[in-house]
């Protein structure tokens, strides 16, 4: 009965979105035309939109699925082709669907929000369902020749991810703010770029004794190789190795840590770690996976310290959020991701010179993602300089 019911409702969500595409032309499309550039939205506001649309999607968790539509035309006709396509597409959209300039006078694009669908892995059978009947829109009115000089790429979002999926990376085209050279952005990305491998690179120098001193500790206390590679989610989903010193034995059980991890951000505090009766922590308190040496590493958080190498090669920034590990980024909500898919990860941030493990995860995300929204050169050296702090104190550090 559950499958023939996902059927019917699967069905039924293919027959609204044919009911959409095949809106009657409520004018010729000459009229449309005199009205096009009221109606459609210019590259940056667009990409605002799209900004937005991703947002309310987080939230509301309505998928949505935007189209673009590329003409494939050579001597200058694409900017004429598109505008004849935009013709089209005006005329057959709905109101709350949202129409642009992706790339200007290159790529148009459009936001079909809100799609009818009980599940994100539905949204592509109707997206094929729009594709159909736009491209049939476009053979219909503009001819044959025409419509097949417009290629249409689909993308929906939220993507679907599979942890077991070692080459999976978020689709670049749902995140084009990524990409564009921003005038205003560009500039304070290459200082804090500069920042990174200066500060990484004379740190590693200067602290290289320590680093020897904490190896031979290591290798001396147990079995096992200094360094621990880790794999972790960089921006944009893409994996990479995390390094940091060892401080478990050889060959044991991650189900603890991700079994822990998954209540935690469940929010069921009674399974949570709490000490002397504060706030449930992030971390494993008394894991007994972690050696003797590795304690003290981890309560001084010099087990982080060979990270600065990632930092060096660009893997990871000074000041960004933490990365997950893949098992945990399969877990959070699709709000919760935006952090690990729109910035590249960190060692320190501002959640770390706030609480640290002591930090609700709700409240560490919001922490991760105001500093996205608000991150300033100035408020990298302001943390930078907290985290020494924080790291001495050893609150909420296990």
């Amino acid at each position: 009965m559950g499958t023939g019911t996902s059927k019917l409702g699967l069905t039924h969500n293919r027959q609204a979105v044919s009911q959409v595409a095949d809106q009657a032309l409520p004018r010729t499309l000459k009229q449309e035309a005199a009205q096009r550039d009221q109606v459609t939205l210019a590259e940056n506001l667009f990409h605002s939109m799209l900004v937005l649309e991703r947002r309310r999607a987080e939230r509301s968790r309505k998928p949505f699925v935007l189209m673009l539509l590329d003409a494939m035309q050579e001597n200058g006709g694409a900017a004429h082709l598109l505008g004849e396509t935009l013709d089209v597409i005006s005329s057959t959209k709905r109101e709350t669907d949202l129409v642009g300039w992706y790339k200007n006078d290159s790529i148009v694009g459009v936001i079909f929000t809100e799609i009818s669908a009980p599940t994100v892995e539905e949204c592509g059978p109707l997206a094929e369902v729009l594709r159909n009947k736009v491209s049939n829109a476009l053979t219909k009115f503009l001819g044959r020749e025409k419509a097949a000089k417009v290629a249409i790429s689909l993308h929906v979002f939220p993507e679907t991810w599979d942890q077991n999926h070692k080459g999976w990376v978020a689709d670049r085209k749902l995140y084009p703010e990524l990409s564009q050279s921003n005038p205003g952005k560009k500039l304070p990305l290459i200082v804090k770029r500069v920042m990174d491998i200066v500060g990484s690179g004379l740190l590693l120098l200067i602290i290289s004794p320590i680093l020897a001193a904490i190896a031979v500790a290591i290798k001396l206390g147990s079995k096992g190789p200094v360094i621990f590679k880790q794999e972790r989610l960089g921006q944009l989903g893409k994996r990479f190795h995390c390094l940091k010193f060892r401080t478990m034995y050889a060959n044991n059980d991650p189900k603890i840590h991700q079994e822990y991890i998954s209540k935690y951000i469940a929010g069921q505090k009674e399974s949570a770690n709490q000490v002397d009766g504060k706030q449930p922590v992030y971390k494993i308190t008394n894991d007994p996976r972690v050696t003797a040496i590795g304690r003290f590493l981890r309560k001084s958080s010099l087990d982080e310290l060979p990270q600065f190498w990632n930092v060096l090669v660009g893997e990871m920034s000074l000041v960004r959020p933490r990365p997950p590990v893949p098992y945990e980024f399969e877990i959070y909500d699709p709000w919760h991701r935006r952090k690990v898919l729109e910035v590249k990860p960190g060692i320190t941030g501002l959640w770390q010179v706030s609480g640290r493990s002591r930090t609700r995860f709700d409240e560490m995300v919001r922490l991760d993602l105001r500093y996205c929204q608000s991150w300033s050169i100035w408020l990298d050296i302001k943390i930078l300089l907290a985290t020494p702090g924080a790291i001495f104190s050893g609150d909420g550090a296990y």
